[in-house]
C-alpha cells in the first residue's frame, strides 16, 4: 500500500509546476520575516541566519531527523512533530519528501516550509563504504570564495595618525569549503580578513594569512561513538543556560516555537564570529540505549584589554567580541586572553524523556577584572568560573515541557521553564518563566531572556498562535520582567513589558499580507551628568506592514512599510522607511532589485530592515537618519558547478555630510559597496 500511496504522489507531482517544491534554491526572506527578531535586539543575526542557509545546504534526512533536529527548525509544531514519528513508526522508512503530503494534521504550509530543509538519502549501503569513498560522490561539497570592499576611501586608510591608520587595504576576503552528510560526517575550513586587517604569516603571532582562520572534521552515528568533532565547534544543551549555540533566537513573530531551545549537543562552528565557539575536541559517547556522555576539552585565544598595575600585574578589564584587528590598538588587543574550558553532560532520553545533568569550567590565563561603574558592581571578577545544573524536556500528548536549573558554583543560579504545544489543531500556545541571579555567570549561554545575558532579570513570557484557516492566522505575545539591580542605561531596580501582535493573510501562494504591531516599555537613564541615577520609563513602539506578491513565472514583489516611536520624559520620536523590492527570474538568471527611502528623528528610532545577499552572507543594517537605500544582486549558474553572484549597495543622506565615524567616516554623503562570490560544487 505505502508503494501505491508513493506512485501516487509522484506521478501527481508531474503536473504541478515545479515552482511549487522549492529545494535547491529557496528563498530564505519569507522565512527570516517569520522567525528572526526584527527588532533592535542584540544578537548575532549572521549566525543565525547562516545557521539555516546551512541546513539548507546540508539537509536532514527524514529517515534519521530526530525530535530535537526538528524543533530546531522552528517552524513545525508539537503535534506536527508527533505526527511524523507515529507515521514513521507505523510505517518504516519514506520513499521520497513528497511522503510529507500523506501525513496526518500536516498542512501544505507545513510541507512548503519544511521540505528545503529535509531529504530522503538512497540506501544506507554506503555508509559501509570509507569515509573517504562517501566524500567523494557526496553531491554537498563545495567551496566559496568572496570578495567585497567600499568604493569609498575611509578615513582609517589615508590618515597620518599612526596610531589610528588601518594596518591593511580596504579589502574583505572570504574562503569557506565543506562536505557534509546530515548525521554522517562534516569537513570544513573557513578563512576571513576583514577590512582593513593585514595578510601576514607570523605563526608566533598566530597569524597564517587571514587574520581569522576556522576549521573542524566531525563524524558521526558510528556505532556507541555517536558523535566526534576536533577543531571548531558549538554546543547547545538544555535551555541555553550553561551551554547554548547560536540555535537561539529572542522574542519574535514566531512566538510559539522559538521560545524552547533545542537539545541538539555538539555542533560544528562554521561561521566567521571570532568569539563563543569552542577549539579543541568533543565527543558524545552511548553507553546504554538510554545514557549517553558527552565531553568536551577545548582551548582558545579571545580579545580582550589587559591593564596592568603599579606592581606589574595585569588583568583583563574587557574582552572585545568585534573580531576587527585594524589599528595598532585593535591588533594589540587581539588574543590577548587564553582560555581553557572543560565540560560534560551525562544524558539519559528515551521517546518521551530527555533529561541531563551539565558541568562547565572556564579557566583564563589574566584574572578578570572590569573597570567599575554603577551598573556592574556584579559583573563576572577572577580567573575561574565553574557551572553546575539540570535540564529536563518531557512530551506528552501534543505538549512538550522543558526547563533548567543552573548553579554558578559559589554564586547565584539561574532557572528557566515552560511548556509549549498545541491545544487544538488551530491554536499553539507557549508559556515560559525565567529568575536568573545578579550573580549568575555563564560566558556561553543563548537562554531565552529580556538582556542579552540571563543575568539579573525575573519574568514571564505568553506566546499564542491561531490559524482561522489556510488564509488566515495571527499571533502574539506579552512578555512581562523585572530587573532587581541595576542594567546598563538603566540604573534602578525596575520592572518592564513588551508585547506584539501580527495578523497574516494569505490568500494564495503568490500573496502574503501581514501587519505587526510591538510595543516595548522599560526605564531609560536620562543621561544627567550631575544625577546618574535619573530615569523615566521609555516606550519603543513597531509597526510593520508587508505584502509580498508574485508574478510568475519571473517576476515577484516586496512592498514593506516600518514606523517607529520612541517617547521618553516627555518627548516623542518617530521614524519611517518605506521598502520596494522587485525580483526577477529566468533560465540561468535572477536578479533583486531593492529601492528604499528613511526618515528617523534619532537612533532610538532606527528601523531594521533584512536585505537579500549572497549565498551565506548576511544582511540586517540599520536605517537611521534621512536618506534612501537600494541594492542590485545578480546571480548567474554558469553551469550546474559553478554559481556566481555580484551585489551592489548604495545608501545616500540628506542630512548629513559624512556617512560613518571614527575611522571609518567617508567624506560625501553617500556609500557604496561591492560583493562578488562564486560557489563551486564538486
Amino acid at each position: 500500500m505505502k508503494w501505491i500511496a508513493f506512485m501516487g504522489l509522484t506521478l501527481l507531482s508531474i503536473n504541478i509546476p515545479a515552482q511549487d517544491f522549492p529545494r535547491k534554491d529557496f528563498n530564505l526572506e519569507k522565512l527570516v520575516d517569520e522567525i528572526f527578531p526584527v527588532q533592535d535586539l542584540d544578537l548575532n543575526y549572521e549566525d543565525l541566519y547562516e545557521n539555516l542557509a546551512q541546513l539548507l545546504s546540508n539537509p536532514i534526512d527524514l529517515n534519521t531527523i530526530t525530535r530535537e533536529q526538528f524543533r530546531s527548525l522552528f517552524i513545525i509544531t508539537e503535534e506536527e512533530v508527533n505526527s511524523f514519528l507515529s507515521y514513521r513508526n507505523e510505517h518504516g522508512p519514506l520513499l521520497s519528501v513528497y511522503e510529507l503530503q500523506s501525513i496526518p494534521n500536516w498542512n501544505r504550509n507545513t510541507f512548503d516550509n519544511l521540505i528545503p530543509f529535509v531529504t530522503v538519502y538512497e540506501s544506507q549501503s554506503r555508509l559501509n563504504t570509507s569515509i573517504f569513498k562517501r566524500m567523494a560522490i557526496e553531491e554537498n561539497n563545495y567551496l566559496v570564495l568572496r570578495y567585497e570592499r567600499s568604493l569609498e576611501n575611509k578615513r582609517g586608510y589615508s590618515i597620518t595618525d599612526s596610531s589610528q591608520r588601518y594596518a591593511g587595504s580596504p579589502d574583505k576576503l572570504y574562503m569557506r569549503y565543506r562536505v557534509a552528510r546530515s548525521n554522517d560526517f562534516s569537513i570544513g575550513f573557513t578563512a576571513e580578513k576583514d577590512p582593513g586587517e593585514a595578510m601576514q604569516w607570523s605563526p608566533p603571532k598566530r597569524y597564517y594569512g587571514f587574520d581569522f582562520l576556522s576549521f573542524h572534521a566531525q563524524v558521526q552515528n558510528k556505532q556507541k561513538l555517536k558523535n566526534l568533532i576536533i577543531g571548531d565547534f558549538q554546543s547547545q544543551f538544555g535551555q541555553g543556560l550553561i551551554l547554548g549555540s547560536v540555535f537561539g533566537f529572542g522574542k519574535n513573530s514566531e512566538t510559539v516555537t522559538t521560545v524552547r531551545r533545542s537539545n541538539l549537543g555538539f555542533l560544528p562552528y562554521t561561521s566567521v564570529g571570532e568569539s563563543l565557539f569552542f577549539r579543541g575536541i568533543a565527543g558524545s559517547y552511548e553507553l546504554t540505549k538510554n545514557i549517553v556522555v558527552h565531553a568536551f576539552a577545548s582551548h582558545n585565544f579571545k580579545d580582550g584589554s589587559i591593564n596592568q598595575s603599579a606592581n606589574d600585574d595585569t588583568s583583563v578589564s574587557s574582552f572585545i567580541s568585534s573580531g576587527l584587528h585594524r589599528t595598532p590598538s585593535e591588533i594589540q588587543r587581539r588574543q590577548q586572553i587564553s582560555e581553557t574550558g572543560t565540560g560534560a553532560v551525562v544524558q539519559f532520553k528515551n521517546q518521551y524523556l530527555d533529561a541531563g545533568l551539565i558541568f562547565h569550567q572556564l579557566n583564563f590565563s589574566e584574572p578578570v577584572l572590569r573597570n567599575p561603574f554603577p551598573y556592574n558592581q556584579f559583573a563576572f571578577n577572577g580567573s575561574q568560573n565553574q557551572n553546575a545544573g539540570a535540564y529536563l524536556n518531557y512530551s506528552v500528548a501534543n505538549f512538550t515541557f522543558f526547563g533548567e536549573v543552573a548553579q554558578t558554583i559559589n554564586h547565584g543560579r539561574a532557572i528557566t521553564a515552560g511548556l509549549l504545544g498545541n491545544i487544538t489543531h488551530q491554536l499553539e500556545v507557549s508559556l515560559l518563566y525565567r529568575d536568573f541571579s545578579k550573580d549568575f555567570y555563564s560566558f556561553y549561554s543563548n537562554a531565552f531572556a529580556e538582556n542579552s545575558v540571563p543575568q539579573n532579570e525575573q519574568g514571564f513570557y505568553w506566546g499564542w498562535k491561531y490559524n482561522f484557516n489556510r488564509k488566515y492566522s495571527a499571533s502574539g505575545y506579552m512578555d512581562l520582567f523585572q530587573f532587581p539591580w541595576l542594567r546598563y542605561r538603566g540604573y534602578s531596580p525596575s520592572d518592564g513589558n513588551e508585547w506584539l501582535l501580527r495578523f497574516n493573510y494569505a490568500p494564495s501562494k503568490k500573496v502574503l499580507l501581514f501587519l505587526q504591531v510591538r510595543e516595548e516599555s522599560k526605564i531609560r537613564n536620562l543621561g544627567d551628568e550631575t544625577n546618574l541615577y535619573l530615569n523615566a520609563i521609555g516606550v519603543k513602539r513597531n509597526y510593520w506592514i508587508n505584502c509580498d506578491y508574485a508574478a510568475p513565472p519571473y517576476l515577484s514583489f516586496k512592498t514593506r512599510v516600518q514606523f517607529s516611536t520612541y517617547d521618553l520624559d516627555g518627548k516623542t520620536t518617530r521614524g519611517i522607511a518605506i521598502v520596494q523590492d522587485i525580483n526577477f527570474s529566468i533560465d540561468r538568471w535572477s536578479l533583486g532589485l531593492r529601492y528604499a527611502v528613511f526618515d528617523t528623528d534619532d537612533y532610538d528610532n532606527r528601523l531594521y530592515v533584512y536585505e537579500r545577499n549572497v549565498w551565506l552572507s548576511y544582511s540586517f543594517p540599520a536605517y537611521y537618519g534621512i536618506g534612501v537605500r537600494n541594492y542590485a544582486l545578480a546571480q548567474y549558474k554558469l553551469s550546474k558547478k559553478i554559481d556566481l553572484w555580484l551585489r551592489w549597495s548604495h545608501i545616500r543622506y540628506i542630512d548629513r555630510e559624512e556617512v560613518g565615524t571614527g575611522s571609518e567616516t567617508i567624506a560625501g554623503n553617500s556609500g557604496n559597496d561591492v560583493k562578488f562570490q562564486v560557489r563551486v560544487r564538486f
